[in-house]
């Protein structure tokens, strides 16, 4: 890379923010922009077109093309779905992210789960539906019949993170069939559904770099899905993370790395498109071994805003090395014997019904060394930083041990105020009362 890159980053999260004050430390950035982006990624100087819809394929690879934009990120996964890298390629613009085929592992289900089955990846027994939901209500009274204690309804295409249900009870998974396929809960996403076992265990997340080829893991992470203490509540698109998860230990990694990570990227270059990106594994660790509970095929929220802090490299050389089909695992170097923790602050009421329009104090007074204030439901009114959406922003501390990266990052969240303001207090908790050291 000769000339330093002009790069747009597409999206409006607190992930975004994350990617970009990354990029932003790379010599080869030479300037950034978000497509839409929010309020507080522009407040750290960084301009953002909130005119285009991040889903408008076609104004998006206009807009790229006529600022003259050498290299863009792709991250959320309906532009992904939609074919948005392909249409850059055509139009002679560089992007990171895969193509509209390889992003099939995410946007069906179906195609994720039949490939694994066909490849021989480990991940849970189903079935698939389409057609209506007589044959999935029948499957699912057969099989709490047998003794089955939950099951597993997902709608097949992208809905929004909602599109999951876990059942602990034959009405639960009756009405979650019928809100995906007779109610059209999630519109076309719900038409066709897979019913899924029920898997136990410890789940991990996995975000790792790929060139077509190879595939290179990033620190691992463990999420925190639910609203609420002690994992009780509705699930969200993540309340805080920490990173690496204690739990993923060295040889736990290179069994997924055998059996899971490199045979996954050959199947999808066999039966789709190389996969060129960030592809994220969703990993139950069972009693049997560790198992696939979902692929992702973009950065995970808020999972980046724990891992890239870790990130020692230069992001942008591994981005590029990913789209130019050079990537090698020399090139990605994490911080060795250090913890990441980030906790994320909703609006109260998320994921449901809440109130947005308040104003954030105490920004400034949270930023310190170690720790970095990711933006994500803002909005600026009268030129005052308000909320605007559930998961408002999160707070990201990077320490020795995960003890101090969890003090680190609570201490930085609770110099910022806005009216109902909620978060989990107990993010890393688990970790911590199991004892193990990070891997």
């Amino acid at each position: 890379m000769k000339n330093p890159l002009n790069i747009a980053i597409i999206g409006s999260g607190g992930r975004e923010h994350a990617i970009i004050k990354k990029l932003k430390k790379s010599p080869k950035t030479a300037r950034l922009t978000a497509i839409p982006g929010n309020a507080g990624i522009e407040r750290d100087g960084v301009p953002c077109h909130f005119d285009i819809d991040p889903l408008d394929v076609s104004a998006v690879t206009k807009r790229c093309k006529s600022e003259k934009f050498d290299y863009v990120v792709v991250t959320p996964d309906n532009p992904l779905a939609l074919g948005m890298v392909d249409e850059l390629n055509k139009a002679g613009i560089r992007s990171f992210g895969p193509e509209r085929k390889a992003a099939l592992i995410e946007s069906s289900k179906i195609f994720a789960k039949d490939l694994m089955k066909e490849y021989n990846i480990p991940t849970a027994d189903y079935a698939a539906f389409s057609n209506g939901s007589a044959d999935a209500l029948k499957y699912t009274r057969e099989s709490f019949a047998s003794g089955k204690e939950a099951v597993v309804v997902k709608a097949d295409g992208l809905a929004l993170g909602k599109g999951v249900t876990v059942c602990f009870s034959l009405e639960e998974a009756e009405a979650a069939i019928r809100g995906a396929m007779d109610k059209k809960l999630f519109g076309k996403s719900g038409e066709s559904i897979i019913i899924e076992e029920y898997l136990t265990g410890t789940e991990v997340s996995v975000l790792s770099f790929c060139d077509g080829s190879t595939v290179v893991p990033m620190a691992s992470a463990m999420d925190h899905k639910r609203a609420l203490n002690g994992d009780a509540g509705a699930n969200t698109g993540g309340m805080g993370c920490i990173a690496p998860n204690p739990f993923y230990l060295p040889e736990i990694a290179d069994l997924c790395k055998e059996k899971i990570f490199d045979p996954t990227i050959e199947a999808v270059k066999k039966e789709a498109a190389p996969f060129k990106g960030c592809l994220y594994f969703g990993l139950m660790l069972t009693e049997e071994g560790p198992k696939v509970i979902e692929y992702n095929c973009r950065f995970g929220d808020p999972e980046t805003q724990a891992v890239l802090p870790l990130l020692e490299s230069d992001l942008l050389s591994i981005m590029t090395a990913c789209t130019d089909g050079t990537l090698t695992a020399d090139m990605v170097r994490f911080m060795k014997g250090a913890s990441s923790a980030c906790v994320v602050a909703a609006s109260k009421g998320y994921p449901a019904k809440y109130e947005t329009g308040f104003q954030i104090k105490g920004l400034e007074a949270s930023a310190g060394e170690n720790l970095d204030v990711y933006c994500a439901g803002v909005e600026l009114e009268d030129g005052v930083l308000v909320t605007s959406g559930g998961r408002v922003l999160c707070v990201s501390a990077v320490a020795d041990s995960l003890e101090q990266a969890i003090r680190g990052a609570y201490g930085g969240l609770e110099k910022i105020e806005f009216e109902n303001k909620c978060f989990r207090t107990d993010i890393g908790e688990q970790a911590l009362k199991r004892g193990i050291s990070a891997a």
